[in-house]
């Protein structure tokens, strides 16, 4: 088993992406075979021969040096995310790269995480994994995401939500987006441990269940997701627009803290206010089952 399918598709991706006009080449008359630009193009703009650039898109980037991926990634004019991407495989396609990943935490946080996450009392605050799980949350984050608790799969996981529940449409008010940037999520993780089998058995889950995750997962689209606003229809307090900031866990590898602060005094601050008495009411840490870290 190795990555090189991930990168021929990857690398091909990007390469259709990209006409001759937006590489800077002078048009060629003629009908053209290949949406993008040919391989010859991409070599001849990467500095590099026709043979050598065939060879890495079928797949064998191992050894290959920084710049030279530095070289492809200017010629398929690759954005910061799709940078890292490619570096990943690169080093994921190297001999002992099945030695050389980190296994990732994915059950229990330490008792202190959870201890920090309901000191956090204001905003809903969950922490994640790279399989998409939410591993524990403070009382907030429980509400936000109570729609994600109504069946009994634990734990509670954002991909088997978005692409299996039909409720995820009303919960995301653009389920476009929340699905690309779920899949684009999972496809970056995929590039830096391709030989995750839990994740492998969770894109394939997905893709015997879902036309849509399978049309996304095979756009090869990657990204980083550390803060932004994400907009949510509460099914109690209606709609949330929340800033979000995600946070990599240092001492607990493959874990994120992520916090979803209101900006005071707006609709979506009040409506906070009501999620918070609602689940207080509803003790709905109870009816999510028992916090995943506790």
């Amino acid at each position: 088993m190795d990555n090189r399918m991930a990168v021929r598709e990857f690398l091909a991706s990007r390469r259709a992406k990209i006409t001759p006009e937006m590489a800077g080449l002078t048009f060629v008359h003629g009908r053209r075979r290949v949406p993008g630009l040919r391989r010859e193009e991409v070599a001849m703009l990467a500095g590099v021969s026709v043979d050598y650039y065939t060879k890495l898109e079928r797949g064998n980037l191992a050894g290959t040096s920084e710049s030279v991926l530095d070289a492809i990634a200017r010629a398929l004019k690759l954005d910061d995310s799709e940078r890292e991407h490619l570096y990943n495989l690169a080093r994921a396609a190297g001999p002992s790269a099945r030695t050389r990943q980190r296994p990732l935490q994915s059950g229990t946080v330490r008792p202190t995480l959870q201890f920090m996450l309901d000191s956090i009392t204001t905003s809903p605050a969950i922490i994640g994994n790279h399989y998409m799980d939410i591993v524990a949350a403070n009382q907030l984050g429980y509400a936000l995401y109570s729609e994600m608790y109504r069946g009994s799969t634990r734990p509670a996981n954002h991909s088997r939500f978005i692409f299996l529940d039909p409720t995820a449409r009303d919960f995301y008010p653009d389920w476009e987006l929340a699905a690309n940037t779920n899949v684009a999520l999972l496809r970056t993780q995929s590039g830096r441990n391709p030989f995750d089998k839990r994740l492998a058995d969770l894109v394939g889950e997905l893709s015997m269940r879902s036309e849509d995750f399978r049309k996304r997962w095979a756009a090869h689209n990657v990204r980083r997701h550390h803060a932004g606003i994400k907009v949510f229809r509460h099914p109690v307090v209606g709609e949330l627009e929340l800033a979000y900031e995600s946070m990599e866990l240092a001492m607990d590898p493959g874990f994120s803290l992520i916090i979803y602060p209101a900006i005071p005094g707006s609709p979506s601050d009040e409506r906070l206010r009501l999620l918070a008495s609602w689940a207080a009411t509803e003790r709905i840490q109870d009816l999510a089952g028992a916090p995943q870290g506790a």
